[in-house]
């Protein structure tokens, strides 16, 4: 089974991080990578192409930034990791040539991707979100003193 990438896991995180904070105004780039802890250049792909994919809305401005572009509840999982995906489609497929492994491994391969991606798709924002308080909770009631 293949781990979700680094790209991934910063877009899910983003995403869920602009569900969570963007009341009333849009969640701005900079906080987002300040929370994230990652170069802004680097989460800015990944925000465009979910932008592309009419998942997040651009807005323009000195007080622009990222919105969901549809209900947490109808933006599963699935979708972003697809849409990540297809940035890196240049990743080699595997193909078994032997017999052993095209009848048998490459069809079990194929039933664990499709069961897959059923469950990610059947998870949304908004299952995700539900987490997400008791989270900056913890994260605020931690002390940071040296």
């Amino acid at each position: 089974m293949q781990p979700l990438s680094r790209k991934t896991m910063l877009a899910l995180e983003a995403v869920i991080d602009v569900a969570v904070h963007a009341r009333p105004e849009p969640v701005q780039a900079r906080e987002i990578t300040d929370r994230q802890q990652v170069p802004q250049r680097y989460l800015e792909q990944i925000m465009q192409a979910l932008v592309r994919a009419d998942i997040l809305r651009g807005v323009r401005g000195p007080r622009g930034g990222y919105r969901l572009a549809r209900e947490r509840r109808r933006i599963s999982i699935g979708e972003i990791i697809r849409v990540i995906d297809s940035l890196d489609n240049n990743e080699e497929q595997v193909t078994l040539r032997s017999a052993l492994g095209q009848s048998v491994i490459m069809p079990l391969c194929d039933k664990v991707a499709e069961n897959m991606r059923l469950e990610l798709d059947a998870i949304t924002i908004e299952d995700l979100c539900r987490d997400a308080p008791n989270v900056a909770t913890a994260i605020q009631s931690e002390d940071f003193t040296i």
